[in-house]
């Protein structure tokens, strides 16, 4: 990729001239360019480099200055090789940095607490802060340690066995995991997964989505043409049946026809010291 506008065709396979002439590197090339890894060398990460991208990781916005979240930085093997069980993801277990990032209002009400205040706070409204908080930190982190040559990989499954999770970690009340994240030198090669149209996702002034079939069926086209899904990656084929046109739409409606393993999130927060009023 030569400049910028290379990197965004290469990201939603349209034409622009948005960043023509302008070098592909740096923070904004880097972020266009990124894609996530699953496969890593065993080559160790050093001290050094794990202390300043978990600084990164700090250095993140959070909601009014509280900080609502924590990081578990998992290197018992034990327990990394217990999380890929539980997550059903077993490069968890082999990846040098694995990192669960947790929403978290403890620390705020054992301050409030030491201070001689209530804690008055304990709403879905924070809930949601805590979430967005942890969620920040990831992306830093993830920023941070592809530039340093790193590559990463999030991972949603840390809420799939919420009650084993929480045990694993020795997660107190008022913490949970929002995600997990896996780090390391790549060992495989991966190509630029495209990303819906901008006209389907940004909208200007205020919501539109009277084009969204079309926008969709474009897109569906699109990344058939780069990356087809064979029928044995097909979902759910004993309920719909194989599909000779199996774009990214009909994967997505597949896997959201069926709740997934985490039905009883909130269930769960509700004993955990979340009150989601």
């Amino acid at each position: 990729m030569t400049d910028i506008a290379d990197l965004i065709e290469a990201r939603f396979g349209l034409a622009t001239d948005a960043g023509r002439g302008d070098a592909a590197a740096g923070t904004i090339g880097q972020i266009l360019g990124r894609r996530s890894y699953r496969k890593y060398t065993d080559q160790d990460i050093g001290e050094d480099r794990r202390t300043i991208l978990l600084a990164a990781a700090q250095s993140a916005s959070a909601k009014s200055d509280l900080q609502q979240y924590s990081i578990i930085d998992v290197r018992d093997q034990a327990v990394k090789t217990r999380i890929a069980e539980l997550c059903a993801t077993d490069w968890m277990g082999v990846a040098p940095i694995l990192l669960v990032f947790c929403g978290d209002i403890r620390r705020a009400q054992r301050i409030c607490e030491m201070r001689g205040k209530p804690y008055a706070q304990n709403t879905l409204d924070s809930f949601m802060n805590a979430a967005v908080d942890a969620a920040l930190a990831l992306q830093s982190y993830s920023i941070a340690a592809e530039a340093s040559g790193l590559g990463c990989c999030p991972i949603s499954q840390v809420r799939n066995n919420m009650k084993e999770m929480t045990e694993l970690l020795k997660l107190p009340k008022g913490v949970y995991p929002v995600a997990g994240l896996t780090a390391g030198i790549p060992a495989e090669t991966r190509d630029v997964t495209l990303r819906l149209p901008p006209a389907a996702v940004v909208h200007r002034d205020c919501y539109v989505d009277e084009n969204l079939e079309a926008e969709i069926d474009t897109y569906d086209r699109s990344r058939h043409a780069i990356r087809p899904t064979p029928p044995a990656g097909q979902l759910k084929t004993d309920e719909y049946g194989t599909a000779d046109f199996y774009g990214w739409s009909e994967n997505a409606a597949r896997r959201l026809s069926a709740a997934e393993g985490r039905a009883g999130f909130r269930k769960f927060l509700e004993t955990h010291g979340f009150d989601l009023e």
